[in-house]
């Protein structure tokens, strides 16, 4: 009601300045804006959402438009996120309709995008949150708004008030099954190091707690002698291992939070003359196709999938609240156990 009450105001104000640009002989014309796009797919998504003029959200023959406020591209997961989000708006075209955002790991950028969605007035928006908090007021907004708020693979340190629902994984639970496969590994016992993702995130805060709690609580013999940052990037975990590797010796295991900064701690272990996979244990967290090459090279051994294919989840949750429906607060996304003797089998059939 609010939206249409403030589409009416705006439509009204529009008219005015059209009036007002007529009698002075000029012209004026309205654009949208979004956070900054880094790739040629993420360009012509923002393109077509600085064409598109303001809605009613929810009135008749109108299609389903989803702003989505992305994180960044930290990952091979999250490339694959986008693109299963960015291929189901392409196909469903004559349905839907998505102003994509790519906030560059930045959480100002993902608050300027939501601020702009709530002015476009779209029907839902979508948001993979750069960290927990700092949410509240952004939330808020769009709660005034009347316009539902979906999270997608990260939680918000938020009420449950301010946002419709969470779509994702268990992280805790991500963080105990690799717990269990890391004791496996090492015969439960022995030295390993932890590579943590972006501070902050609910993903990382997560998988450190359900690993870590694991290893204290039914593995007495394994000891965590170093735990540090990643950022969730290739680069900085081969960076941290490099730096693990010249102050613990006798290291067993890596677990890593996420598959990229596996990939990267692989390459430091090579780089130091050591081979991953044998002399040191590699279990990650994500499931993408890099670390499954890696596994059948025997290079890694264990990889706990998130599944980042939740484009067709994002946008049928989407069409549910616009119609007024009902949805779990939390809607679990499949995932599963993979080790490296399983990985040749199933790498041709990866679709991320």
């Amino acid at each position: 009601m609010k939206k249409r009450f403030l589409s009416v105001l705006l439509c009204a104000s529009m008219a005015a300045v059209s009036l007002a640009a007529c009698s002075s002989g000029a012209s004026s014309s309205t654009a949208t804006t979004a956070a900054p796009q880094t790739t040629a797919a993420q360009a012509e998504t923002t393109a077509k959402a600085e064409e598109t003029t303001v809605k009613t959200p929810g009135a008749s023959g109108e299609k389903l438009v989803v702003g989505f406020a992305q994180i960044g591209q930290e990952s091979g997961w999250r490339d694959a996120e986008t693109l299963s989000i960015q291929t189901y708006a392409s196909e469903n075209g004559d349905k839907v309709e998505l102003l994509f955002a790519d906030a560059q790991q930045k959480q100002e950028n993902q608050i300027k995008a939501i601020k702009n969605f709530i002015e476009q007035g779209v029907d839902v928006i979508g948001l993979a949150p750069v960290v927990e908090t700092g949410w509240d007021q952004v939330f808020a907004e769009a709660k005034e708004a009347g316009i539902p708020i979906i999270l997608l693979d990260r939680r918000a340190d938020v009420g449950e008030d301010l946002y419709a629902t969470f779509i994702g994984s268990d992280f805790i639970e991500e963080g105990k099954m690799a717990a269990k496969e890391m004791a496996k590994l090492i015969g439960e016992n022995g030295k390993i190091v932890e590579l943590e993702g972006t501070v902050g995130a609910s993903a990382a805060t997560d998988r450190k707690a359900g690993f870590d709690d694991e290893i204290k609580a039914s593995y007495p013999g394994i000891e965590i002698v170093a735990s540090q940052t990643g950022d969730f990037t290739r680069a900085q975990g081969k960076e941290v291992m490099e730096s693990f590797l010249k102050s613990n010796k006798d290291i067993k295991g890596v677990y890593a939070h996420n598959d990229d900064m596996a990939l990267g701690a692989i390459e430091a272990i090579k780089e130091a003359g050591l081979k991953p996979g044998e002399d040191i244990k590699i279990v990650s967290i994500d499931g993408v196709r890099g670390i499954f090459e890696a596994m059948a090279a025997g290079e890694a051994n264990c990889t706990v999938e998130c599944n980042p294919l939740l484009g067709p989840l994002l946008f049928e949750t989407a069409a549910k609240l616009k119609a007024g429906q009902s949805v779990d607060k939390w809607v679990k996304s499949v995932d599963g156990v993979f080790t490296a003797d399983m990985a040749a089998k199933v790498l041709p059939d990866r679709k991320y």
